[in-house]
C-alpha cells in the first residue's frame, strides 16, 4: 500500500534502519538479506531526497532529518499496531492473547507467582512471556514490543503512563543459628561483615545508593540470581540484604533469619508501566487490573 507515493510496507524497515544505523544490522533483525535491506535503503533516500545514514568517521550516523524521523515512525508503528490488534472487548476466558512483562526475579515471586495463579483459572489461554531486565528493556517498551515494564520510577519512561504496584523496605538474613550477629545491625557492625551480593546488568539500587552513602561493602560472594542471596548464607557467618518481603519469604523456607538494620535505609517503590497508545486496550487494562489487584492483596510489611 502505497501514501503520497510512500510504499507503507517499508515502515518496518525504516525504523529498524533508524534504530541500528546500520544495514547489516538492520536487515538481522527483520530478518531480511543485506542486499534486500539495502535497497531498501536506496528507496527510502529516494523518497527522502536525503541519505538518512551516513559514515562519520568509522561509524555510521543519522542525518539531521533522520534524527527527527527516529521518534515519530516509531510512535506511527506503534499506533498502527495498537489500532489493529485491540478488539472493542476482551473476553479472558476465551482470549489466546500473548503479553510479555519485564520483572526482577524479585517481582516475579512477590507478586507474579499470584497473578500466574489467578490467569490459569480465569484466562487459560493466555500466554505471557517474563523477561529479566536488560539493556533493551525501554526501547522495547517504546517500540511496542514489551507490553508492561515493572521496577522503580528510576527506571521508568516519563512518557508513559505508570501506577505504584507496592513499597518495601530492607532487612538483613544471616544464618538461623548465628551467634555473632544480633537481632539488629548497626552500620558500623554491617560494613565488618562479609556480605552475598547481586549484580545483573550493574548494581541494584539499594547498592548504588549505599556505596554513596556508606562506601563499599565487603562483597565475598556475588551472583546474578537474586533468589539465591538468602540460600548461600544459610550455613556461613556471611549477610545478605533483600527486600523486606523476600527475606520474610525466606525465612519461611530456609535455615536463615531476618535482622534489622540500624541505620536509615530507603524504601523500595515499584511501579507497573505500559506503553501511552495502549492505555484504552481492553486487554491490557484487564490484565494490568490483574497485576494490580494482585500487588494490593500483599500482607502489610512485617514490623522491623
Amino acid at each position: 500500500m502505497r501514501y503520497n507515493r510512500l510504499d507503507l510496507n517499508l515502515l518496518p524497515a525504516l525504523r529498524a534502519l533508524l534504530t541500528e544505523k546500520n544495514v547489516t544490522r538492520a536487515g538481522d533483525s527483520l530478518h531480511v538479506t543485506q542486499s534486500a535491506m539495502s535497497g531498501i535503503l536506496a528507496r527510502l533516500r529516494e523518497f527522502f531526497d536525503d541519505p538518512l545514514i551516513v559514515p562519520v568517521g568509522r561509524r555510521m550516523e543519522l542525518t539531521p532529518l533522520a534524527e527527527s524521523l527516529v521518534g515519530r515512525v516509531n510512535d506511527l508503528l506503534v499506533q498502527i499496531d495498537s489500532t489493529l490488534t485491540t478488539r472493542p472487548e476482551f473476553v479472558p476466558e476465551t482470549s489466546r492473547r500473548h503479553f510479555s512483562i519485564v520483572a526482577s526475579d524479585y517481582t516475579v515471586v512477590v507478586v507474579l507467582t499470584e497473578v500466574l495463579r489467578r490467569l490459569n483459572r480465569e484466562a487459560p489461554g493466555l500466554t505471557l512471556e517474563i523477561r529479566q531486565p536488560g539493556d533493551a528493556t525501554l526501547p522495547d517498551l517504546e517500540s511496542g514490543e514489551l507490553d508492561f515494564h515493572i521496577s522503580p520510577v528510576s527506571m521508568l519512561l516519563d512518557e508513559h503512563p505508570s501506577e505504584v504496584l507496592f513499597e518495601d523496605t530492607f532487612h538483613a538474613v544471616v544464618d538461623r543459628d548465628s551467634t555473632s550477629v544480633g537481632e539488629s545491625l548497626t552500620i558500623g557492625e554491617y560494613l565488618a561483615l562479609g556480605h552475598v551480593a547481586f549484580e545483573q546488568n550493574g548494581l541494584p539500587l539499594f547498592d548504588r545508593w549505599f556505596a554513596k552513602t556508606h562506601g563499599e561493602r565487603r562483597r565475598e560472594v556475588t551472583v546474578s540470581h537474586f533468589g539465591l542471596l538468602p540460600q548461600l548464607v544459610a550455613g556461613t557467618n556471611r549477610v545478605a540484604t533483600l527486600h523486606t518481603r523476600l527475606a520474610a519469604r525466606a525465612c519461611e523456607l530456609l535455615p536463615v533469619r531476618m535482622v534489622r538494620l540500624d541505620f536509615e535505609v530507603p524504601r523500595f517503590v515499584n511501579l507497573l508501566q505500559w506503553h501511552r497508545y495502549r492505555d484504552m486496550d481492553p486487554g491490557s487494562i484487564w490484565l494490568r487490573e490483574k497485576i494490580i489487584a494482585c500487588a494490593r492483596d500483599l500482607p502489610l510489611l512485617p514490623m522491623a
